[in-house]
């Protein structure tokens, strides 16, 4: 018997296999379908509620580009938005849009706080830069000028390719000339205007940089030294043309 079943064909085989354990396999299929329908579910959901959140940010933002939302109200709007969708992107975006309007209604210590929160919840967002320089902002703004001096000073330092650098360091310099602290904050302009040249914060740090010459003309790039005889090379010295005329021998 067994050699017979041996020498049947493939799907004879599987045919006899799946005779003689039909419920298993039953079973077996059923499970993977329910799986298979199981995640085909979280992922529907998931999408839609991305794209609902998306389309629930967008309209909180066209409300308030728009006048058709009071201002004072933004912020609130953004944060419903931000529990509504925790996790997402436009949950993301829409706790720091938050924190923004907060910043710009004069909040300070509350658009401070939603920056933080944003750093909690969003650590590997590619918008944390815009996170840090917020809270940096907002201590300076608070005149906690030492703890945004070091907030400035980490931000530049551990995150040095963020697109957000640029203003950091021209906030940050103007913090040291504040504090008359011209070699540092000409520094900082200088690299400023090198790194965002033709740009609000490349001419203004130039600008900045010029009148703390003009104050201080210590601070001006010395003169390039005098180039002397002995440095000139050999070929730079003119040699007389080869057919210039002889002058006759003398008698």
């Amino acid at each position: 018997m067994q050699s017979n079943v041996a020498e049947l064909p493939l799907h004879d085989k599987i045919l006899a296999w799946f005779e003689t354990n039909k419920r298993p396999a039953l079973y077996g299929a059923a499970a993977i379908a329910v799986i298979g329908l199981v995640i085909w579910f979280i992922l529907w959901q998931q999408d839609e509620k991305r794209v609902a959140a998306g389309e629930t940010l967008s309209n909180v933002a066209a409300r308030q580009i728009e006048g058709l939302a009071p201002r004072a109200e933004a912020a609130q709007l953004y944060l419903k938005v931000a529990a509504d969708y925790p996790g997402s992107n436009a949950g993301a975006r829409a706790l720091l849009f938050a924190a923004a309007s907060l910043f710009t209604e004069e909040k300070y210590s509350e658009a401070q706080a939603q920056f933080q929160r944003f750093m909690r919840e969003y650590p590997g967002s590619p918008f944390r830069g815009d996170a840090l320089l917020g809270i940096a902002s907002c201590l300076d703004v608070q005149g906690k000028t030492d703890e945004a001096v070091n907030a400035y000073k980490d931000l530049i330092a551990r995150h040095p390719n963020e697109a957000v650098i640029p203003q950091a360091k021209f906030n940050l310099a103007t913090i040291y000339e504040a504090q008359n602290k011209p070699e540092l904050a000409r520094d900082l302009y200088e690299q400023v205007e090198r790194a965002a040249p033709f740009t609000s914060f490349g001419n203004e740090a130039g600008f900045r940089m010029e009148e703390l010459i003009s104050k201080h003309p210590n601070l001006a790039p010395p003169p390039p030294a005098p180039v002397s005889p002995s440095a000139v090379s050999p070929a730079a010295i003119p040699i007389a043309p080869t057919n210039a005329p002889l002058s006759a021998p003398k008698k």
